[in-house]
């Protein structure tokens, strides 16, 4: 009952992003972290994989294919979550450190935003739920 109340409406997209996202801010938080790390690469998790594998999955769930046998699906393992970036936008550094803190602050930042609106959309959505539940207007 509550599932098909559920994926009526935006709620698991929203855990999508919001999962996406707890996930970049740690592997970005890392690479702070690792600031003065000899060697140390900047790793990120791409935003336009996530992207197009969401929009894949909306996709699938608007217009669904031929019934599928129990066990059969088209997951794929995602890349490695920490992926070493293949286009760094920093220079490398004399100890072979590609981390810039300030690029570095401006990927948390923007992670930070996303987070935060998948978060408030999700509170609108719990909250026009509890009111069609309700029967309040």
């Amino acid at each position: 009952m509550f599932t098909g109340m559920f994926e009526s409406t935006t709620i698991p997209v929203l855990q999508e992003v919001v999962g996406f996202t707890q996930a970049r801010h740690n592997v970005l938080a890392g690479n702070i972290a690792n600031l003065n790390v000899p060697g140390y690469k900047t790793r990120d998790l791409s935003v336009a994989d996530f992207q197009s594998r969401l929009q894949r999955a909306i996709d699938e769930h608007k217009h669904p294919s031929a019934p599928r046998s129990p066990g059969e699906t088209d997951y794929r393992p995602p890349e490695p979550l920490a992926a070493i970036a293949k286009n760094s936008k920093t220079v490398m550094r004399h100890d072979r450190n590609n981390v810039g803190v300030e690029q570095q602050a401006a990927e948390v930042m923007k992670n930070q935003i996303e987070h935060n609106t998948a978060l408030a959309l999700l509170v609108q959505q719990f909250q026009a739920l509890q009111t069609a539940i309700s029967g309040r207007v």
